[in-house]
């Protein structure tokens, strides 16, 4: 068996005191998703204000289309807006997984107070339009069984269509301020923080103890990501401890 006077790592030179700084304090790195979010918010205004202009210049009915110029055409304008609109929800699926993606990784940096606060917020839009989709499946229905009525169910297509786009408005309007307000704070990770909370516990109450008005739920949800983060951090800063240290003992 080797002694530990003859391992090659005792006898290395120490690391220099920069060479792990950029690993234990990283480097800011904003969320680049406000951009993307108010993007889609304004081809949903644009595709609303579309649709009510063709709901005033054209008469929709499920046997023709009247719309003059027949810009649509083959296609009614009551298809062309049903089209308009899925291609509008999957904008919305690619954007979910798009804010979902950034937000696991400001997760891994250890930011993870700006985690669960956006967690179900980011989430809305797309249910908000799923939920819609729904509605306008069962006006379509009804408008298939009862087609006398079709100014009707344009008014009521161009209902659901405005109060989906408030609702969409809404949480999308308060995730951006969220996460700009995050941007511009540009705040160290949350885990370094806890260090201080433990280092001076007379100036900064912690989040990660017991609070009377903490459930017991949310204590335990909190510990769970403080821990997987300290996990995925050692194995970082262990990586990157071994490639330094090969890499003194090579040259």
């Amino acid at each position: 068996m080797q002694s530990t006077e003859d391992d090659p790592l005792l006898d290395a030179p120490l690391l220099p005191p920069h060479a792990l700084h950029s690993q234990l304090r990283p480097r800011f790195h904003a969320i680049p998703t406000v951009l993307v979010a108010n993007f889609l918010l304004l081809i949903h205004v644009a595709f609303v204000v579309l649709v009510f202009l063709a709901g005033i210049y054209c008469y929709v009915n499920p046997n023709e289309d009247e719309c003059p110029g027949n810009y649509t055409n083959p296609l009614k304008v009551e298809s062309v807006i049903i089209i308009a609109k899925v291609i509008l929800w999957l904008l919305h699926v690619v954007f979910e997984r798009y804010v979902q993606h950034h937000h696991s990784k400001v997760r891994c940096r250890g930011y993870l107070l700006i985690y669960r606060s956006t967690r179900h917020l980011k989430r809305l839009p797309l249910l908000i339009h799923s939920a819609g989709n729904a509605a306008l499946l069962l006006i379509l229905s009804a408008q298939h069984s009862f087609p006398n009525y079709s100014k009707k169910y344009l008014y009521l297509i161009l209902g659901v269509l405005c109060l989906e786009l408030i609702c969409s408005l809404t949480c999308v309007v308060i995730y951006t301020v969220k996460i700009s307000n995050f941007n511009k704070a540009r705040p160290r990770p949350d885990i370094i923080e806890e260090e201080k909370m433990y280092a001076y516990p007379s100036h900064i109450t912690s989040e990660i103890g017991f609070r009377e008005s903490s459930s017991l739920e949310e204590i335990v949800e909190k510990q769970g990501d403080v821990i997987d983060y300290l996990q995925r951090h050692n194995a970082q800063l262990s990586k990157r401890l071994l490639a330094l240290t090969s890499q003194q003992i090579r040259g």
